[in-house]
This record gives C-alpha cells, structure tokens and sequence, in this order.
C-alpha cells in the first residue's frame, strides 16, 4: 500500500463515557494524587526523624511544630481518601446517604433543643442535705472585732 493509494478513513466518533465510568475516573485520579500526597508527607516525617540530627533529650522546636502541622492534615487525607474509596456511586446509596444526613440533622436539632432547656433540678436523696428542706434560717450578730457574722446552728456531737 502506498502513500498515494490510500483509502479514505472514516472520521473517528468521540468516546462517551457513562456517568459511572468518569466517576470511577474521577476517584481513581483522586485517589492517586491523595495517596502520593500522604505517601511524601510519610517519607519527609521519616526522613526527618532517621536522617536528621535531634537533641538528645527533645525533639528540636521547629521540628515540633512541624509535626504539630502535619498530624491533622494527613488525618485529614486519610480520612478523605477512605472517604472516597468507600462511597457508593449506586442511587441506593446515594438515597441511604441522604436518608443518613436528614436524619442525622433532625437529631442534631433535637439535641439543641434539650440542650437549650434548663435541665431538671436533681432528686432529694435521703440522709444528705437537700437545701430545698432545710429549715435553718441564718441570724447575724456581731464579732468581737465588729464584723457582721452568722450564728451557726447547733452541731450535734458525733
């Protein structure tokens, strides 16, 4: 076959991908660069514990602070990357996650509405000092130096 025989190619029809296709493209990408970003964040605290000088008796300062950085952040990509490994592209799944968030915002407002009201007064226990039935009535009187000061009330001997 030669350059000046060639038959005429068809044109070629573009690729429609499903719904579920690109977003299982959509995590696969996700995943990866997640993972790579957990993987280095990993690498650089080893390397920076294994290769790098430390105090004998502490961890340097700056060191500290960058642990104190880096600790929330790869919990967080942990937790997103696990987050989008396990979640469902079915509509079940995407119902049964909207059903779990309704009801996970009714109890939300639920518990701040018993939190808002005052909570009940405690029960009188028998044998303790319940102020509610205390008979006692305070007297004030006179010290030696002046000052206003209570009577106590009669203390039985023990």
């Amino acid at each position: 076959m030669s350059l000046f025989n060639r038959e005429p190619q068809t044109p070629q029809i573009p690729v429609m991908y499903t719904e579920e296709q690109l977003m299982a493209r959509l995590k696969f990408f996700i995943g990866i660069c997640l993972s790579l970003t957990l993987f280095g964040i990993v690498f650089v605290v080893l390397y920076s514990l294994i290769f790098v000088t430390q105090p004998l008796n502490a961890i340097s300062p700056i060191d500290q602070k960058f642990f104190e950085l880096i600790v929330p952040i790869a919990t967080f990509l942990t937790g997103t990357l696990s987050g989008i490994m396990l979640a469902g592209g079915k509509k079940e799944d995407q119902e049964a996650m909207l059903a779990a968030q309704k009801q996970a915002q009714e109890n939300f407002e639920a518990t701040k509405k018993a939190m808002a009201a005052p909570p009940p007064p405690p029960p009188p226990v028998a044998g303790f000092y319940n102020p509610t039935t205390a008979t006692f009535t305070p007297q004030v009187v006179m010290s030696s130096t002046g000052k206003p000061m209570p009577v106590q009330p009669p203390q039985p001997e023990l």
